[in-house]
Protein backbone atom coordinates (compact mmCIF):
# COMPACT_ATOMS: atom_id res chain seq x y z
CA UNK A 1 0.00 0.00 0.00
CA UNK A 2 1.12 3.42 -1.29
CA UNK A 3 1.88 6.77 1.15
CA UNK A 4 -1.34 9.20 -0.71
CA UNK A 5 -0.28 12.19 1.38
CA UNK A 6 0.68 14.85 0.42
CA UNK A 7 3.99 17.47 1.10
CA UNK A 8 3.24 20.80 1.47
CA UNK A 9 5.87 23.22 0.28
CA UNK A 10 5.80 26.91 1.95
CA UNK A 11 8.25 29.57 0.53
CA UNK A 12 9.29 32.23 3.88
CA UNK A 13 11.84 33.72 1.54
CA UNK A 14 12.88 34.11 -1.78
CA UNK A 15 15.32 36.01 -3.63
CA UNK A 16 16.51 35.70 -6.84
CA UNK A 17 20.90 37.11 -6.70
CA UNK A 18 20.08 39.43 -10.03
CA UNK A 19 22.54 41.82 -10.82
CA UNK A 20 21.53 45.78 -10.99
CA UNK A 21 19.75 46.81 -14.30
CA UNK A 22 22.43 49.21 -14.75
CA UNK A 23 24.50 46.51 -15.42
CA UNK A 24 21.97 46.67 -19.01
CA UNK A 25 23.71 49.73 -20.60
CA UNK A 26 27.08 48.85 -19.99
CA UNK A 27 26.66 45.18 -20.87
CA UNK A 28 24.98 46.25 -24.48
CA UNK A 29 27.57 48.94 -24.83
CA UNK A 30 30.53 46.80 -25.16
CA UNK A 31 28.45 43.99 -27.02
CA UNK A 32 27.96 47.11 -29.53
CA UNK A 33 31.64 48.36 -29.54
CA UNK A 34 32.89 44.97 -30.39
CA UNK A 35 30.25 43.91 -33.03
CA UNK A 36 31.25 47.45 -34.53
CA UNK A 37 35.24 46.70 -34.26
CA UNK A 38 34.21 43.19 -35.90
CA UNK A 39 32.51 45.24 -38.33
CA UNK A 40 35.44 47.07 -39.67
CA UNK A 41 37.57 43.86 -39.48
CA UNK A 42 35.23 41.83 -41.67
CA UNK A 43 33.92 43.52 -44.32
CA UNK A 44 32.43 40.77 -46.06
CA UNK A 45 30.11 39.87 -42.93
CA UNK A 46 26.47 41.66 -42.96
CA UNK A 47 26.84 45.02 -41.00
CA UNK A 48 23.85 43.49 -38.96
CA UNK A 49 24.89 40.02 -38.13
CA UNK A 50 28.25 40.95 -35.09
CA UNK A 51 25.37 42.74 -33.37
CA UNK A 52 22.25 40.35 -34.31
CA UNK A 53 25.04 37.76 -31.95
CA UNK A 54 26.55 39.81 -29.92
CA UNK A 55 23.52 42.13 -27.90
CA UNK A 56 21.89 38.76 -27.27
CA UNK A 57 25.15 36.76 -25.96
CA UNK A 58 25.45 40.02 -23.55
CA UNK A 59 21.49 39.46 -22.18
CA UNK A 60 22.16 36.10 -21.62
CA UNK A 61 25.28 36.42 -19.62
CA UNK A 62 23.76 39.19 -17.60
CA UNK A 63 20.80 36.70 -16.97
CA UNK A 64 23.26 33.75 -15.80
CA UNK A 65 24.96 36.25 -13.29
CA UNK A 66 21.76 36.56 -11.67
CA UNK A 67 20.82 33.07 -11.78
CA UNK A 68 21.35 31.72 -8.10
CA UNK A 69 18.57 32.25 -5.68
CA UNK A 70 18.18 32.07 -1.76
CA UNK A 71 15.28 30.44 -0.53
CA UNK A 72 13.74 29.60 2.35
CA UNK A 73 11.32 26.92 2.39
CA UNK A 74 9.28 25.19 5.18
CA UNK A 75 7.88 21.40 4.04
CA UNK A 76 5.28 19.70 6.06
CA UNK A 77 3.99 16.26 5.30
CA UNK A 78 2.05 13.80 7.87
CA UNK A 79 5.36 12.61 10.10
CA UNK A 80 6.33 16.46 10.34
CA UNK A 81 8.11 19.41 8.79
CA UNK A 82 11.08 20.35 8.10
CA UNK A 83 12.70 23.67 7.33
CA UNK A 84 15.90 24.10 4.81
CA UNK A 85 17.95 26.86 3.38
CA UNK A 86 18.06 26.85 -0.77
CA UNK A 87 21.30 28.74 -2.08
CA UNK A 88 21.30 27.46 -5.65
CA UNK A 89 20.74 24.04 -6.00
CA UNK A 90 22.44 23.59 -2.47
CA UNK A 91 20.68 22.90 0.60
CA UNK A 92 20.60 22.85 4.53
CA UNK A 93 18.50 21.63 6.90
CA UNK A 94 18.06 24.56 9.66
CA UNK A 95 17.87 21.70 12.65
CA UNK A 96 21.78 21.58 10.76
CA UNK A 97 22.50 24.79 11.96
CA UNK A 98 23.92 26.08 15.14
CA UNK A 99 23.64 29.81 14.68
CA UNK A 100 23.36 32.30 11.99
CA UNK A 101 24.55 36.07 11.87
CA UNK A 102 24.33 39.22 9.41
CA UNK A 103 27.46 40.13 8.07
CA UNK A 104 27.23 43.46 6.86
CA UNK A 105 29.48 45.41 3.93
CA UNK A 106 32.03 46.66 6.25
CA UNK A 107 32.91 43.20 7.66
CA UNK A 108 32.51 41.75 4.39
CA UNK A 109 36.26 41.88 2.78
CA UNK A 110 37.50 40.50 6.06
CA UNK A 111 34.63 37.63 5.79
CA UNK A 112 36.12 36.82 2.68
CA UNK A 113 39.82 37.57 3.32
CA UNK A 114 41.94 36.58 6.21
CA UNK A 115 38.90 34.97 8.13
CA UNK A 116 37.66 32.72 5.61
CA UNK A 117 37.95 28.80 6.27
CA UNK A 118 39.37 27.67 3.26
CA UNK A 119 36.25 24.54 3.80
CA UNK A 120 33.16 27.03 3.89
CA UNK A 121 30.83 27.21 1.52
CA UNK A 122 30.62 30.46 0.16
CA UNK A 123 27.71 32.02 -2.53
CA UNK A 124 29.64 35.71 -3.04
CA UNK A 125 27.75 38.27 -5.61
CA UNK A 126 30.04 41.33 -5.17
CA UNK A 127 27.34 43.46 -6.36
CA UNK A 128 25.08 42.43 -3.34
CA UNK A 129 26.89 43.96 -0.16
CA UNK A 130 25.35 42.26 2.94
CA UNK A 131 26.21 38.45 3.47
CA UNK A 132 24.34 35.96 6.13
CA UNK A 133 26.52 33.43 7.92
CA UNK A 134 25.20 30.40 8.76
CA UNK A 135 27.32 28.00 10.97
CA UNK A 136 26.94 24.28 10.85
CA UNK A 137 26.47 21.63 13.64
CA UNK A 138 26.62 18.73 11.63
CA UNK A 139 30.17 16.45 12.71
CA UNK A 140 29.83 14.68 9.56
CA UNK A 141 30.22 17.50 7.06
CA UNK A 142 33.06 19.05 6.68
CA UNK A 143 31.79 22.61 5.84
CA UNK A 144 32.12 24.52 9.14
CA UNK A 145 29.72 27.56 7.52
CA UNK A 146 28.22 28.84 5.07
CA UNK A 147 28.08 32.39 3.65
CA UNK A 148 25.62 33.49 1.36
CA UNK A 149 25.39 37.25 -0.43
CA UNK A 150 21.49 37.93 -0.18
CA UNK A 151 19.91 41.92 -0.27
CA UNK A 152 17.94 41.55 3.11
CA UNK A 153 19.99 39.32 5.58
CA UNK A 154 17.07 40.26 8.11
CA UNK A 155 14.71 38.33 6.43
CA UNK A 156 16.48 35.83 5.73
CA UNK A 157 17.55 35.12 9.52
CA UNK A 158 13.81 35.63 10.47
CA UNK A 159 12.68 33.11 8.24
CA UNK A 160 15.36 30.46 9.55
CA UNK A 161 14.21 31.07 12.96
CA UNK A 162 10.69 31.28 12.73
Amino acid sequence: MSDTRAATETVRYHERLRVPLWWCLPAFLLAAIIAYEVNLGVRSLPNWLPYALLLPVAAAVLVWLGRVEVRVVSTSDGDGAATELWVGAAHLPVSAISRSAEVPSSAKSAALGRQLDPAAYVVHRAWIKPMVLVVLDDPDDPTPYWLVSCRHPDRVLAALRS
